[in-house]
């Protein structure tokens, strides 16, 4: 298979964490990672510009062939957090699309049964994977790292099992 990159975003009106990896379809490499923090004082609309600048600089340095976002959710009691997520999730997808990269959408659930069999892990158990999977010394901080290179690691797990669908259905012909 060949190489490609993937930009994982755990998007944060605080802090948007990213983490690109190169997935040859059986190992994956670490080749950046880092966060986008805008002035939590500043008004929404600066904030917005901020993190699409931020990643603009981030997918025109890595080129990366997909980029992943962790799919929007909304708990009952903060419904007014999904809607200013929703904000910099906007931001994220404007600025792949800028860079004619497509997007993809991961569940919370589906990064944790990916990467660690259980979709009820605990965010622990999902980071140990992340520096299992990508032999790294320690556990990327801030958390929102982590969190990103989770969802580049579980869509590349995701496109190369399918990838090799085609070839086991010809095996067993």
């Amino acid at each position: 298979m060949p190489v490609s990159c993937i930009l994982g975003i755990d998007p944060g009106l605080r802090t948007t964490g990213y983490g690109a990896i190169e997935s040859n379809g059986e190992r994956w490499q670490l080749v950046e990672a880092g966060v986008i923090a805008p002035d939590v004082s500043a008004p929404l609309e600066t904030r917005l510009r901020t993190l699409h600048q931020g990643i603009t600089d981030v997918i025109s340095s890595i080129a990366p062939h997909d980029v992943v976002i962790e799919e929007l959710f909304s708990i009952y009691k903060n419904p007014f957090t999904a809607v200013l997520m929703g904000h910099a999730r906007g931001i994220f997808c404007l600025a792949a699309a800028q860079h004619s990269v497509p997007v993809q959408t991961v569940g919370h659930s589906t990064v944790k049964r990916a990467l660690t069999g259980n979709g009820a892990a605990r965010k622990e158990q999902v980071r140990s994977m992340v520096v299992h999977l990508l032999r790294l010394s320690s556990v990327p901080e801030p958390t929102d790292i982590s969190d990103a290179l989770a969802l580049a690691l579980t869509y590349a797990n995701i496109r190369d099992h399918e990838r090799r669908l085609p070839k086991i259905a010809k095996l067993r012909r």
